[in-house]
């Protein structure tokens, strides 16, 4: 049911997503494509902050601000996976694998590869401080207007 609290949660991870997708660019190797990479990332940021950040309102705030933080890394991890499934679909467009198990067990090898990148303290912080903001402007919005 659409309530108030999973619209704040789903623009306010959306627009979290989108800041830590442009806080880690700096990260990638140089000449890494990116056309769609913010935005992608916001839309991730949308559905998880209204489906797992919007269903745990109604706690204390301090439950807010560890919901909050574990929608974050919630984000993290589905973008990971899903730029990690492109890529291995790129690379086994380009024959690069020998066979389909080879390429499904890429898909974890690019995730560590491109999580040992996130492993900096401007990413991180985005992630844990926009959390728990994020998770306290929810259960606020979610106590104002239930």
């Amino acid at each position: 049911m659409p309530t108030a609290a999973k619209l704040v949660a789903a623009v306010t991870f959306a627009t979290l997503a989108y800041l830590n997708a442009h806080v880690f660019i700096p990260s990638l190797p140089e000449g890494t494509q990116l056309e769609w990479f913010r935005e992608i990332t916001a839309l991730i940021g949308l559905v998880c902050g209204w489906l797992v950040m919007g269903g745990l309102v109604g706690a204390s705030y301090g439950e807010a601000i560890s919901s909050g933080i574990r929608t974050s890394i919630t984000v993290a991890f589905f973008a990971l996976l899903g730029f990690a499934i492109y890529e291995m679909l790129q690379r086994s467009m380009s024959m690069m694998y020998d066979g389909p198990m080879e390429a499904v067990l890429a898909v974890f090898d690019l995730m560590f590869y491109y999580g040992k990148m996130m492993m900096t303290l401007d990413v991180i912080g985005v992630l844990l401080v926009g959390g728990a903001v994020g998770g306290v402007v929810t259960e606020w919005v979610g106590r104002r207007l239930p």
